[in-house]
């Protein structure tokens, strides 16, 4: 069974693949949300970014809820 380096892999040797500085871009601005990739034959053909907003509770919304 093959296995795949770690992401917290310090070895200098093994170049990072490309859609890993993509998952980086992806979750650094990411507040509230996921990130998911998608596999297809062992390879990452997709990724998807789904951003939450999260809205701050007034008294008002407390007071009906």
């Amino acid at each position: 069974m093959p296995t795949t380096p770690s992401l917290n892999s310090n070895s200098p040797a093994l170049p990072s693949p490309d859609w890993l500085a993509l998952v980086r871009e992806k979750v650094e601005g990411l507040r509230y949300g996921v990130v998911q990739l998608v596999v297809h034959d062992g390879r990452v053909t997709q990724i998807e970014r789904t951003e939450k907003t999260r809205l701050a509770a007034t008294r008002e919304s407390e007071a009906h809820g």
